[in-house]
């Protein structure tokens, strides 16, 4: 699996459309383990250019802080899972809590 995580300074960014980079975490599903995370530039920002970005890097779920209704429906049609709610953390860190399911999300940080 690979978990996409929207990053400035290798912290959650709150708002997904405003990140610097995305941290590409490699998953090993048995273990439940992290086994490797990359920092990679997304393209310029435009209406439905990541989520096919995403699609193409291979990513099956993204865990943000916030995310409009329509980006989380274009990704749901390319088949990456959404989670929203995340609080600001680092990408290892919010990989982690998900992985040993403990993540906890508040509300959707973005209202578009």
């Amino acid at each position: 699996m690979k978990i996409a995580i929207p990053v400035v300074d290798e912290q959650l960014c709150p708002h997904f459309g405003h990140c610097s980079h995305f941290a590409m975490v490699e998953v090993d599903d048995d273990a439940k383990k992290i086994r490797g995370i990359s920092y990679v530039e997304p393209p310029p920002h435009e209406p439905g250019v990541l989520p096919r970005w995403l699609h193409e890097q291979q990513v099956d779920m993204i865990l943000a802080g916030g995310m409009g209704a329509r980006a989380q429906q274009l990704f749901e049609q390319n088949n990456i899972r959404v989670v929203v709610g995340c609080a600001t953390a680092s990408a290892e860190a919010l990989a982690n809590a998900f992985l040993a399911g403990n993540l906890e999300t508040g509300d959707n940080l973005c209202d578009h």
